[in-house]
């Protein structure tokens, strides 16, 4: 499992590396993208978002079910673990801050 985890990895860090070539363009073209880099900036702002919810959902879990017991066992700690609840969500809105950028580009 951990071996397919790291080729996943270098596939999407290759084909992260590979778009941002294609899209990159130099100083005096400043014209919107079209065709391919139009698609790869749209597929960029998708995984932005989708990855950071993948990643908050993620976390949120671990948390809720960690603060659910620890709630259970000190009931004054109801507030501080709902901070740390809350904690995740700056993923998802970094990702929509990031994706927001890049459909500027578009």
């Amino acid at each position: 499992m951990k071996k397919l985890g790291i080729v996943v990895m270098a596939t999407l860090f290759v084909f992260f590396a590979t778009a941002g070539m294609a899209v990159a363009q130099d100083a005096a073209g400043a014209a919107k993208p079209s065709g391919t880099n139009s698609g790869l900036l749209g597929l960029a702002a998708a995984l932005a978002v989708g990855l950071g919810a993948i990643g908050t959902a993620w976390a949120q879990s671990r948390i809720g079910a960690a603060a659910a017991g620890a709630i259970a066992e000190r009931p004054e700690m109801g507030g501080l673990m709902l901070v740390f609840l809350a904690l995740p969500e700056t993923m998802v809105i970094l990702g929509f801050l990031v994706a927001f950028f890049v459909i500027g580009k578009i």
